[in-house]
């Protein structure tokens, strides 16, 4: 990889998890006041909307972003047609949801769901304005502008959802805030863009990119089903309020995955497409942000399972505790999402979008039997099963990559082994120590927190594991850079 390459893709890399961290923390900020202010059953309310918009909204894109991303040569008339096919399906989109409110509604059981589903139908029309500017940034791997952009529209969306909030607007409040973060973005994208869609269009220009694109359009909208389904199963078995508990659980879940497994697709897939062609440059990077991905995963995992009571006490009050079982459950399985994404970055990146769809097509099957089994037993069974069923699915992942690129599957299983011992002890010996040590849960969570991260950094230096090599040296050249820089 070419040092200026490198530099951006790292440069790239830490704006995305920094703007991850930031609309993170903004997100925790802004949930504090506002699962204070409202109720479990219209966080459930609004969580089976934002799925099935989460669903629909697949098909607006129809995979010829990551096509647009991945292919070298492009004129202006990809992009064009790109963004008005895209829009079109926005607007189809959006009718189509606004006219099945009322039969979603009737389902549910739920009269006041009918009215958000057609106020929040908005929201896949917005979607569709700024796709391309989006793509353009991604390309260029400019990411401080969309991390800017991002927190901006967080700020601006959360402080009139949360004034909404307390002027008693309910589930208004939240309705609100999800659109005006959609009607913000659009706004700042355009202004940060400097590209606007010709009058031209062209369904042979769609039908070169569909046939990388379509491949990824279909593993895309497995995804978006197979991570949103069981919310839709639970909204129909269960209460809006135990559908609340989980959507909060699976948020805080996602919020973990999306400054780690989110970063890392969406900055290595660009980067990796560049030298997709040098097997031995894609080996040493891929197992180089490996290992600094296991150190920092398990961290990450032991600090939350460790502090899952404290933390939903502290963030969203005592009327939460119902959360902490299920995100307790649920964290366990994030290695394996952030695993996935690096092997999969490498196949999408050498532009093998058949393996990556038979791939994916293994692995729904794997999640779909757990559906299945696991709802017949109850919430937690499933949970249990889905994260045996991750597991399985990274390891599917893991084979094929490393086929793809030539690599040794027991190297990188090797490292994530020891780190997983490393973390496992860690969190033992702490729960050992925490035992009636402070009833405070802020000072609980920074004592468990604080010890936690000791230890395991402690362990992972004296065994001098590889993960912790790399993470150290990746750490020192980011601060030279950052010294240097001043």
């Amino acid at each position: 990889m070419s040092s200026t390459l490198k530099t951006k893709g790292t440069k790239a890399l830490a704006w995305d998890v920094f703007g991850k961290f930031a609309n993170s923390g903004m997100g925790f900020f802004i949930t504090l006041f506002l699962a204070r202010l409202l109720e479990p059953s219209e966080f459930g309310t609004i969580a089976i909307v934002l799925v099935l918009l989460g669903i629909f909204n697949i098909f607006s894109d129809g995979g010829l972003a990551s096509a647009l991303i991945q292919r070298k040569k492009l004129l202006s008339i990809h992009y064009s047609s790109v963004y008005y096919f895209n829009l079109a399906l926005a607007l189809i989109i959006a009718l189509s949801i606004y006219f099945m409110s009322d039969w979603i509604s009737d389902f549910y059981d739920n009269p006041q769901l009918s009215l958000v589903i057609k106020v929040m139908s908005v929201a896949a029309i917005l979607s569709g304005f700024s796709s391309v500017q989006i793509v353009q940034l991604k390309k260029s791997l400019n990411y401080s502008r969309l991390t800017k952009i991002s927190i901006v529209s967080s700020v601006v969306s959360g402080v009139v959802g949360i004034l909404l909030a307390l002027n008693g607007a309910g589930i208004w409040s939240l309705v609100t805030q999800n659109l005006l973060f959609g009607l913000v973005s659009n706004i700042l994208l355009w202004h940060a863009s400097n590209w606007r869609p010709s009058l031209e269009f062209s369904f042979k220009a769609l039908r070169k990119l569909w046939v990388f694109g379509f491949n990824v359009f279909v593993v895309n909208l497995l995804n978006a089903i197979f991570a949103r389904i069981d919310m839709l199963v639970i909204g129909k078995l269960y209460s809006q309020s135990i559908l609340g508990y989980f959507d909060r659980a699976k948020h805080l879940n996602q919020m973990i995955l999306s400054y780690s497994a989110g970063s890392i697709q969406s900055v290595l897939f660009p980067v990796l497409s560049k030298i997709q062609k040098n097997i031995e440059l894609m080996q040493n990077t891929v197992t180089k942000i490996y290992a600094i991905l296991s150190f920092v995963i398990f961290l990450l995992i032991g600090l939350f399972y460790l502090t899952a009571d404290e933390l939903i006490v502290v963030l969203f009050s005592a009327k939460w505790i119902p959360t902490v079982v299920y995100f307790k459950i649920i964290v366990l399985s994030i290695f394996a999402s952030v695993y996935s994404s690096l092997m999969v970055s490498t196949i999408i990146a050498r532009g093998k979008s058949k393996l990556y769809l038979r791939m994916d097509v293994y692995k729904k099957i794997m999640f779909a039997i757990n559906l299945y089994i696991g709802f017949k037993y109850g919430i937690a069974q499933y949970m249990y099963g889905f994260v045996l069923v991750s597991i399985l699915a990274f390891l599917v992942d893991l084979y094929f990559s490393c086929r793809e690129v030539s690599l040794s599957m027991l190297v990188l299983l090797r490292i994530t082994v020891i780190q997983l011992l490393i973390g496992c002890f860690s969190v033992y010996i702490l729960m050992v120590l925490s035992k009636n040590v402070f009833y405070n849960p802020i000072l609980l969570l920074l004592f468990k927190g604080s010890l936690f991260t000791v230890l395991y950094c402690s362990l992972s230096w004296l065994f001098k594991t590889r993960a912790w090599a790399a993470f150290y040296e990746e750490s020192i050249v980011i601060k030279n850079k950052i010294i240097k820089g001043k």
